[in-house]
């Protein structure tokens, strides 16, 4: 008994759903540890693993999008031995480069802790944290496996399960550890996630075991490792894996270096350290979360998206790809737009409320409508990535790195805080219309243009409706928290009812066949 593939459609629903979830339980989970540990403890966590994500990028090898690819592939073309060699090739890399990376963190933990820990007492907190490297990495192959079969349901309650555990871990483990010491007592946090992302594992396991259980028995032997089909999986996962290694370390790279890089263009531009700190604080700690809050739906349409187009484009269906590519944008735009209005507008009484910092909400008004392009360029990524363009990813994202770095020191340093906001703002453009044009020259690009028309006339009518229900409310003088929930209330429903009136929800007729644009 195989597994039931999944639409396009209900493996974004499924992925959203569970997202909304998990980005609920990971807020309880942050709430649960500045309870326990205070600003001091959560502290120690934030520098406990300076190398954790480049040793998950270098462990997995970008290998869970090239197994969703290429499963999706051999899915078209039912060719279920070279599923099996791509999960054992793959599991095979992984768990060997795991083992190694993690032994090398757990031997240099001394001198790691020398060189990157500004407090010593995060030592045990990146100790503990260390074993969780094979976990994840046996967990992204299992994940690029379902995703390739596009079936979504194992991936989203292994994350369900994962937040729960991790939660009910740390509700014990950190108040038992709390009377030894706050290092101890963020060792035992750390813990917490590897003992959450062992269940997770678990899951995904046991659900991979019994969908192919008369499959795994019944199979003749494997062929050997060396096999030209051997070599083969390797070369494609590879082919695809490594430009999203490089791609995933310089991510990694930039980001480490990206808090010296603005906070020594705030003091050239005359702020004092102590203030380009706090400068830096509420711009990458109040104003971009909350852009990056909806980001669940972006992230789950990504995901379902890759083997959804990897399909269309190995079976040459050009339709099938236009029409997965029209739905992406559509729900992109009608996603996004929203989110944007309530972000612009509301910044203010949003981060008062929520961070008791006004200033933050200046930030966020500043870069959010440059950051609605974010809800395009992660469904465009995902496209090219479906379409085996790992390498133009790579590069576009290189690109937009040595840009980002120059935009933000220059206009850093020569307006502040607001010019550092505006250089992440002007990456995200670039970033978009790199992705853009090369879908555009491999594929040729779809969109039915007259649902621009419809979610604008939504937005229009859901702005003047919320802006008259903020100001009604604020003359009654209800509490800031009933004044912005009630208009946001309003707003997302005159939306929602604009886009019913507007038949906005309807899909757009079968696209035509298009030529790559040059």
């Amino acid at each position: 008994m195989g597994m039931r593939k999944q639409s396009f459609i209900r493996g974004t629903f499924i992925l959203t759903v569970s997202s909304f979830f998990t980005k609920g339980l990971g807020f309880l989970n942050g709430v649960l540890l500045a309870r326990f540990l205070g600003a001091e403890g959560v502290g120690l966590l934030m520098i406990a693993h300076p190398l954790l994500p480049l040793f998950i990028t270098l462990t997995e090898l970008g290998l869970p999008v090239a197994i969703s690819k290429l499963v999706s592939e051999a899915e078209v073309k039912q060719d279920e031995a070279r599923v099996k060699r791509i999960l054992k090739v793959s599991l095979s890399i992984t768990g060997t480069l795991s083992i190694i990376l993690t032994l090398v963190a757990l031997f240099g933990s001394k001198w790691i802790a020398s060189v990157f820990l500004a407090d010593q007492r995060a030592y045990y907190a990146m100790v503990a944290i260390t074993p969780i490297i094979p976990i994840i990495a046996m967990s992204a192959v299992l994940k690029g496996y379902f995703r390739g079969k596009q079936n979504m349901n194992p991936l989203a309650f292994s994350d369900i399960i994962e937040n729960l555990a991790q939660i009910i871990v740390i509700i014990g483990v950190v108040n038992v550890l709390l009377p030894y010491g706050i290092a101890y007592a963020a060792a035992g946090a750390m813990a917490a996630s590897v003992i959450g992302e062992g269940f997770g594992l678990l899951y995904l396991f046991a659900v991979f075991k019994w969908a192919n259980r008369g499959k795994i028995k019944t199979s003749p032997p494997p062929t050997s490792s060396i096999s030209p089909k051997g070599d083969s999986t390797l070369r494609d996962l590879l082919r695809i894996g490594l430009p999203m290694t490089g791609s995933g370390f310089i991510h990694s790279i930039y980001h480490a270096f990206l808090p010296l890089l603005i906070t020594k263009s705030l003091v050239l531009f005359g702020v004092g350290v102590e203030m380009a700190t706090k400068q830096f604080g509420l711009l990458a700690g109040y104003a971009l979360p909350m852009l990056f809050l909806p980001s669940f739906f972006t992230q789950s349409l990504s995901t379902a998206l890759i083997p959804a187009i990897s399909e269309a484009s190995v079976s040459n269906n050009s339709k099938l790809m236009h029409s997965r590519m029209d739905m992406a944008m559509r729900s992109a735009l009608i996603v996004g737009l929203p989110c944007t209005i309530i972000l612009y507008i509301w910044a203010v009484p949003l981060t008062t409320m929520i961070y008791h910092s006004a200033e933050a909400g200046e930030l966020l008004r500043l870069i959010a409508p440059l950051f609605f392009l974010y809800y395009f360029g992660a469904p465009l990524q995902a496209i090219l990535l479906g379409l085996g363009k790992a390498s133009t990813v790579m590069w576009n994202h290189i690109l937009t790195n040595i840009f980002e770095v120059i935009a933000i020191f220059v206009l850093g340093s020569n307006i502040g805080i607001e010019g550092v906001a505006m250089g992440f703002g002007l990456g995200l453009l670039l970033l978009t219309l790199l992705n853009f044009l090369s879908v555009a020259g491999t594929i040729g690009f779809y969109f039915d243009f007259r649902i621009v028309f419809k979610v604008g006339a939504g937005g229009i009518v859901m702005t003047i409706c919320g802006m008259t229900a903020h100001g009604i409310l604020e003359r009654m003088d209800l509490g800031q928290i009933i004044e912005l929930s009630g208009a946001l209330f309003v707003s997302l429903i005159t939306y929602a009812a604009t886009l019913q009136v507007t038949h906005a929800w309807e899909r757009s007729p079968k696209p035509p066949t298009i030529t790559p644009v040059s």
